[in-house]
């Protein structure tokens, strides 16, 4: 087993995302933390594999973002779930904190 402690991973960098990988070696899954300071896009972007994965607002909010111009509303406890082919993003209206799950890790 192994424990993580989100609050010690909450750091932002002005006008850019922070990134912690948290669960990197595991051949089943990856877990990262991205932290984006309010007014920063994480890309829409997608993955040429099969898989999911998650985005999970832990703290603030903003939108998730899709293909053509689709945001959705995100905040503190929502979760997107998606296709890794399937094009997603982030947009911070508040600094914004989201774990990314991903099945199979890229």
């Amino acid at each position: 087993m192994k424990v993580i402690k989100l609050d010690e991973t909450r750091e932002f960098t002005p006008g850019a995302m922070k990134r912690f990988f948290l669960v990197q070696d595991s051949e089943f899954f990856k877990i990262i933390n991205f932290n984006l300071e309010a007014g920063v896009t994480f890309p829409v972007h997608s993955h040429d594999l099969d898989g999911e994965l998650s985005i999970q607002v832990i703290e603030g909010e903003g939108f998730f973002l899709g293909e053509g111009d689709t945001e959705i509303p995100a905040k503190e406890g929502d979760i997107l779930i998606s296709q890794i082919r399937e094009p997603h993003g982030v947009r911070a209206k508040t600094n914004m904190r989201i774990l990314v799950t991903i099945v199979p890790p890229i």
